[in-house]
């Protein structure tokens, strides 16, 4: 026998103000550590700290579409969650494709830049995915919250890695091996919370369809 206050709670529950407030201190947090980032990675000439940053720049946008359809219906978390897979599969991509055109035409990055910047982007989101743990087995809007920062706090120990390669190597291979890693990371990650989104999409239809033939019947 179904729930029926189940939705209810359920939704309340997502827009709830530690919810809410965890979300709007992630945002804060990646949207500051994109920016010094992204300077610091052009600076650097590392394409594995430009990774990391157009990573924060998406978990910023992230984070600001789920507080934007937090305590909405399931559909729209859903199609919310399904926009956030896109951008995050998108943004592997392009850094597939960013990593490719260094291995021939990219310069040497500056491993001490590398270093600093990776250790205080893992301090950064280590806080966060810490924060949003409890949060993890949620819908898939939720879901795609906790991955974003999960797949960012293993990139950041992939990119302080690099940094110790780069230096103890003296050529850019680490820089690049990584920059390819977290591209994959990125694809994977948008597919899991598309796949979670469209299961709760169609699952959402069916609930619909299910009430309108019971209002049908009843009014027959």
């Amino acid at each position: 026998m179904a729930c029926t206050s189940c939705a209810s709670d359920q939704r309340s529950a997502l827009n709830s103000p530690t919810w809410r407030r965890a979300l709007w201190v992630a945002l804060a947090i990646n949207a500051g550590m994109f920016a010094v980032e992204m300077a610091a990675g052009i600076a650097g000439g590392s394409k594995a700290l430009q990774a990391d940053a157009l990573d924060f720049f998406g978990d910023a946008a992230n984070y600001a579409i789920s507080l934007g359809v937090a305590g909405m219906a399931l559909a729209w978390r859903a199609r919310a969650a399904l926009l956030k897979g896109a951008t995050l599969a998108l943004m592997g991509l392009y850094v597939f494709g960013a990593t490719l055109w260094a291995v021939f035409h990219g310069t040497m990055p500056q491993a001490e830049i590398m270093g600093a910047i990776g250790v205080a982007a893992l301090l950064a989101n280590a806080f966060v995915a810490l924060m949003l743990y409890r949060f993890r087995a949620g819908d898939a809007n939720m879901r795609s919250v906790w991955i974003c920062s999960r797949n960012d706090a293993i990139g950041n120990v992939a990119v302080v890695l690099a940094a110790a390669g780069v230096f103890r190597t003296g050529t850019a291979w680490p820089d690049l091996v990584v920059a390819g890693i977290m591209a994959v990371l990125g694809l994977w990650g948008g597919q899991q919370i598309m796949s979670q989104a469209w299961r709760e999409l169609k699952n959402s239809a069916s609930s619909r369809s299910n009430s309108n033939l019971d209002r049908l019947h009843r009014a027959g």
